[in-house]
């Protein structure tokens, strides 16, 4: 295995220890909207995940990525955009999208098809972070 090969497990790792306390984050979120505050599952999807991508973004910025962290709160402010535009929204229309599947149409439990959904779209959020928030060269998009 290559240093760059194993730097990339170590990240994917970090990444995964983050998304982790993520998806507790957004599961509590869900389980409050749903159960305690009688939402409709699919807003309450969206705001579950938009809690939990401010939640993963703070731990991305100091852990997962933290050799590459941004400098001024305007690198952080334009990062944070950029996250929730890639990953974000990956998030929200892949889980709105599995939700409905998974929940409305095979009426699994809210729960269960939420941890369904979030799997469903982790590597293209890891790739995404990596690529294109989180990129070596500081720039927002990959160089061309």
């Amino acid at each position: 295995m290559t240093a760059n090969s194993r730097h990339t497990l170590v990240r994917w790792l970090k990444f995964n220890a983050v998304g982790g306390f993520g998806i507790a984050v957004q599961l509590a979120m869900l389980a409050l909207l749903v159960s305690v505050l009688k939402m409709n599952y699919l807003l309450a999807t969206a705001l579950a995940v938009e809690a939990a991508v401010l939640h993963n973004f703070m731990w991305h910025e100091r852990f997962t990525w933290a050799d590459r962290r941004s400098v001024t709160s305007v690198q952080v402010a334009v990062r944070l955009l950029c996250f929730n535009l890639s990953s974000g929204l990956i998030s929200i229309a892949g889980n709105l999208l599995l939700m409905r599947l998974f929940a409305g149409h095979l009426r699994l439990p809210c729960l269960l098809a939420n941890v369904l959904s979030i799997a469903s779209c982790a590597l293209l959020n890891f790739v995404a972070a990596d690529r294109l928030v989180f990129s070596k060269s500081g720039e927002l998009v990959p160089p061309g």
